[in-house]
């Protein structure tokens, strides 16, 4: 390649960079704005339904209206509208307390989030703390609207930040809390098809298959560099199950599956592997590497003592192929054994 063909190519990148940074500013800006009306309209309703005392009955007459006078507007169903006063009301007292000003502006997190999924916020959870978690989650992420769904059918939320470690002896408090927050247990793998007994390569085949849902459920960040990767010491060869990089922590992470419970062994060949791989692949700018060990139960007590004494920072989470269920609704479904008397009482009718 030519040095004017090289300087060309690198301009056409700069532009296309360019443009398609100004695209998505431009479908960011438009969404701020629809959602400030949105916030707006359910503004003016929650205000004239206070002054006025008007009921909830002056919503379908509006939405009539609006179709006969405006038919090419859409987004102003009876649905719509009452969704924007609910919307105004879940987030008013965030607007500065001041509900008797003629306009308001909408919370900075929840106007850059598109409409649909400010309303299955709304509709799913009702702690703010929690909703504005999900929210950040959802920039931060790039969550789909179906990805933040499962999200919150999985309770990444109360996973968030639970996992055993030893981190805070080992790492910077910057750093420390940082992996602290990315790292989950138990992590959920009902995406999954494998049913007991199962080896732990089949896991990990599994895993690789759904690498899309995988890296979703390890959060954001994660680049995926091997699996079963090589590594040499003293002429003998060793296999790492999952390697990946991830770009915000700035630090590779290896990830042992285990299947069944977790053993104090465990620790001590993840802090070979991390050693290896800091001496072998670390880049003289990268944070230290992260272990994360994943087993389908685990004592915490013993994990904790398990990583007393161990030099690198490691993580030991809980997986789980299947979701667990609310113990409300569990508590309601038949046993088996009620389910057995019943099927041999209907056999005896028979």
């Amino acid at each position: 390649m030519t040095l004017e063909l090289q300087v060309y190519t690198s301009l056409l990148i700069d532009v296309k960079e360019r443009i398609h940074c100004g695209q998505l500013r431009a479908v960011q800006a438009v969404n701020t704005e629809l959602i400030q009306m949105y916030w707006d309209i359910g503004h003016i309703l929650h205000q004239r339904q206070m002054l006025q005392g008007w009921g909830a009955g002056i919503i379908p007459k509006l939405a009539r209206d609006i179709a006969n006078e405006l038919p090419e507007v859409k987004g102003f169903s009876e649905r719509n509208l009452k969704r924007m006063l609910r919307f105004y009301r879940e987030y008013a007292f965030l607007s500065n307390g001041n509900e008797k000003a003629t306009s308001a502006i909408v919370p900075q997190v929840v106007a850059q989030l598109p409409w649909g999924h400010n309303i299955l916020l709304i509709e799913k959870i009702k702690d703010q703390t929690e909703r504005f978690w999900y929210a950040e989650q959802v920039l931060i992420q790039g969550w789909s609207r179906e990805s933040l769904l499962q999200m919150i059918k999985n309770n990444a939320y109360t996973r968030q930040g639970s996992v055993v470690n030893n981190f805070k002896n080992l790492l910077p408090v910057f750093q420390s809390e940082l992996v602290q927050q990315t790292l989950k247990d138990p992590y959920i793998f009902d995406f999954l098809t494998l049913s007991e007994p199962f080896k732990e390569r089949e896991l990990e085949t599994e895993l690789l298959k759904h690498l899309e849902k995988f890296l979703l459920e390890l959060g954001e960040g994660f680049a995926f560099v091997g699996r079963q990767y090589p590594i040499t010491v003293s002429e003998q060869d060793y296999y790492i199950d999952l390697l990946f990089y991830h770009l915000k922590l700035r630090a590779f992470v290896v990830i042992e599956l285990k299947r069944g419970e977790f053993k104090p062994e465990h620790a001590g060949k993840m802090n070979f592997y991390c050693s290896v791989v800091d001496d072998k692949l670390r880049h003289p700018t990268d944070q230290p590497t992260i272990g994360l060990i994943l087993c389908q139960t685990k004592d915490r007590i013993l994990a904790e003592y398990s990583l007393r004494g161990i030099q690198k920072p490691i993580g030991i989470s809980d997986y789980e192929l299947t979701r667990a269920l609310p113990e409300d609704l569990k508590s309601s479904l038949p046993s088996i054994e009620e389910l057995e008397a019943e099927l041999s009482h209907k056999d005896g009718d028979s």
